[in-house]
């Protein structure tokens, strides 16, 4: 967690902006766009991170079966669901300005976020 609160803070200093382009539909099929955009994801530090704290949460010692697989079967949803809205909403040159403009307070809210979930693993009694 610490080092994602580091990345955040990292971002949000940075200075670059952030740019719509638009693509050339006739260059790739939607598959090829899907499978990019999975292996992004499945790539990703924080999706591991996130599974991990979801599991460590949720799941505890001698819980039935069914609160794991409500678990999976929840989080796959929920991804499913915000990952679409996600792509709609950012895939509009409106919403890249809005975000490029607000993505330093964002960033920077995270890496606080990130430095206080990691603070408080690390002082955590099991």
């Amino acid at each position: 967690m610490l080092w994602l609160a580091y990345k955040a803070f990292k971002s949000a200093a940075a200075k670059h902006d952030i740019e719509a382009h638009a693509i050339s539909v006739k260059d790739s099929k939607p598959q090829t766009y899907f499978l990019r955009g999975l292996a992004i994801q499945m790539t990703n530090p924080k999706t591991a991170l996130s599974w991990i704290a979801i599991i460590s949460l949720g799941l505890q010692e001698g819980a039935p079966l069914w609160v794991g697989t409500a678990i999976v079967i929840g989080t796959f949803i929920l991804s499913l669901t915000l990952h679409s809205v996600y792509a709609l909403a950012f895939s509009t040159p409106t919403m890249v300005r809005v975000y490029g403009r607000a993505r330093r307070k964002i960033q920077a809210t995270l890496g606080v976020f990130f430095t206080f979930a990691g603070l408080k693993l690390l002082t955590s009694r099991t």
